[in-house]
């Protein structure tokens, strides 16, 4: 069975064996270069579909790179011999772009469908130099159906390539079925996280103590992470499931959390919200209700697909909220729910449902109503890889994924995650470095991170006063200035080099970081006034290429990676390339004056 349809630059085709049913495509242009694909399934009867292709081409023109949300540091193109990629609503998102080394798009796709798993691929071809593109549909076991209705954006116009992502998101978010949820202000704030600084060997005393010193330098919530419910320090989850305190750590949970309320912070809970481990109370009750188990975790996958599984699970959050006051939740390892190559036979009368998918949506779509109602302003971080559109929905705070130290790998994770995930607040993992380090080392972790919200675990205690100075001066300079970190017109330059230049605009102000790169674009001219120009690098020393016609006076205030102000210059920016004095890690505010020049 074949289906195609013909647009001005790609002619789609559609193959799979679907008896008794009927496939259709339907084709709107909604600009030049912009067109929007329906692919509809309909059958009389019931049916349970087979794998179904949706295939085109694309010249491979004048295209150096590809973007998709799971790339991480390899952004190579595949070949059409190699295993593409694969989306659904605890992985990643359904959206692949090729780009040339300027930036600008050539080809961006992107399907409706981002709750079911979807494998997808823009595969080079050795034969005759064409990106051969697919989306495959029901490649796992499906449930069956009567109707199936998605959409497939294809976007080839000559734009910035974040732009046209930027324009996915968009569309996603105009879905009902994936609005965004509300995000409070303090999703937006710095935060002290227990992770890094503390594994499993949490007490209330010692973060209660974290957060007086971590309020002082501008964090405004503690995430309270893995070991408050057991006395296990072994990194497994054979004590999840019963989500009690253990008293040896924390006698009187509801004391802690309203002793961090007293200090002015808000205070967020983790949970493994697919666990229940072999040691846990109500193991006997559920262990016949599981996907599968994992022995070295010691710990089974609850089957979300019975209502008693999903109602236990929000009972749980429900009573955090009502008898701890907590703020919000840590929601973790969701991705565990999708592993059907290892998904054991479900026997057990009761279920619901049999979409795997549509049980956890069913799941996080309850949790998430429910808590708003307890508390309307209810924080929930979800981890890379969950944080596609559907996701979107029940969390609004996306964490990169964990980089222990790694403050190359935490930028280019933070701003993937920008490039997708629109008003949902966008944060860094979880920033550590050695107490003994160079305070200018130690400062790129958070120089690396500044588009996105800082998650501070070290022991603050712990850390030299230099390194404490650094990180109060940058958590300062985030606060003061997270609009324009946060909101502003972002332009990650070159993803296929680990965005080596990142720069943001909002209003009168625009801030440029260099990670990399001795020499900056200044985009003078314009309606900006202030500009900031970070080093992020570990060397001394900048020039920037001033863009602009019009000369213009400035004030360039020079200050170390401390916030300490070494000197202020008054200089003419000409069009041209001029000379920053910029130490490792510091910054240089430059305000700008055209009536004077």
């Amino acid at each position: 069975m074949s289906v195609q349809l013909t647009t001005e630059h790609h002619t789609f085709t559609v193959t799979g064996e679907l008896a008794g049913a009927d496939i259709s495509l339907l084709g709107e242009k909604l600009e030049d270069n912009l067109h929007l694909i329906t692919i509809c399934i309909q059958s009389e009867a019931s049916f349970t579909p087979a794998p179904l292709h949706i295939e085109w081409t694309q010249p491979a023109w004048d295209i150096q790179s590809s973007w998709n949300p799971a790339m991480d540091r390899n952004r190579s193109f595949k070949a059409d011999w190699m295993r593409g990629w694969r989306s659904n609503a605890a992985a990643s998102a359904p959206v692949y772009a090729l780009y040339n080394s300027a930036g600008r798009n050539r080809l961006t796709f992107a399907y409706s469908d981002a709750l079911n798993t979807v494998q997808y691929r823009a595969a080079i071809s050795e034969e005759t130099a064409n990106f051969y593109c697919r989306i495959q549909l029901f490649t796992e076991a499906a449930v069956p159906m009567q109707a199936y209705e998605a959409k497939l954006l294809v976007d080839t116009r000559d734009l910035p390539y974040y732009e046209c992502l930027q324009g996915v998101q968009a569309w996603w978010s105009a879905m009902p079925a994936y609005t965004p949820a509300f995000v409070p202000e303090t999703a937006k704030e710095p935060m002290y996280s227990t992770w890094y600084s503390m594994h499993q060997q949490v007490t209330d005393r010692k973060i209660e103590e974290q957060c007086r010193l971590a309020k002082e330098l501008g964090m405004e919530a503690v995430i309270v992470d893995d070991g408050w419910q057991t006395e296990d320090h072994g990194r497994g989850y054979a004590y999840c499931g019963d989500w009690e305190t253990y008293e040896g750590k924390f006698p009187d949970m509801k004391r802690h959390v309203d002793a961090i309320h007293d200090l002015g912070m808000k205070f967020i809970l983790w949970y493994s919200v697919p666990f229940i481990g072999k040691y846990s109370q109500v193991w006997e009750r559920f262990k016949d209700k599981i996907l599968r188990y994992n022995e070295n975790h010691g710990a089974a996958v609850l089957d979300p697909r019975y209502p008693d599984v999903r109602e236990y699970i929000i009972g749980k959050y429900e009573a955090a909220v009502r008898e701890w006051g907590l703020d919000g939740f840590k929601l973790d390892f969701i991705d565990t729910f999708y592993s059907p190559e290892l998904q054991l036979p479900s026997t057990t009368p009761g279920k619901d449902y049999e979409s795997i998918p549509e049980a956890v949506d069913r799941l996080l779509t309850d949790s998430i109503a429910r808590l708003r109602e307890l508390k309307p302003e209810i924080m929930v971080e979800f981890r890379q890889m969950y944080i596609g559109p559907a996701m979107r929905k029940y969390g609004n705070m996306f964490r990169a994924s964990d980089c222990p130290n790694d403050s190359i790998q935490n930028r280019v994770r933070t701003i993937d995650l920008r490039l997708l995930c629109g008003e949902t607040a966008a944060h860094a993992d979880m920033i550590m470095w050695h107490p003994d380090e160079p305070v200018e080392s130690a400062a790129l972790q958070l120089i690396n991170i500044l588009f996105s919200v800082p998650q501070i675990s070290v022991e603050l205690d712990r850390v030299p006063a230099q390194h404490l100075a650094m990180l109060r001066h940058w958590l300062s300079f985030y606060k003061k200035h997270r609009d324009l970190l946060l909101e502003g017109r972002l332009t990650p330059r070159n993803p296929e080099l680990l965005y080596p230049v990142v720069q943001s605009v909002r209003g009168d102000q625009g801030i440029v970081v260099t990670y990399h790169d001795r020499l900056v674009p200044l985009e003078t001219g314009g309606s900006e006034r202030t500009w900031f120009v970070v080093n992020g690098r570990r060397e001394d020393g900048l020039y920037v290429e001033v863009t602009g016609d019009e000369p213009a006076k400035a004030r360039v205030e020079i200050a170390d990676c401390c916030g300490n102000v070494l000197h202020t210059d008054l200089m003419t920016l000409a069009k041209g390339i001029h000379p920053l004095a910029i130490p490792a890690s510091g910054l240089a505010t430059i305000q700008l004056d055209y009536t004077t020049a």
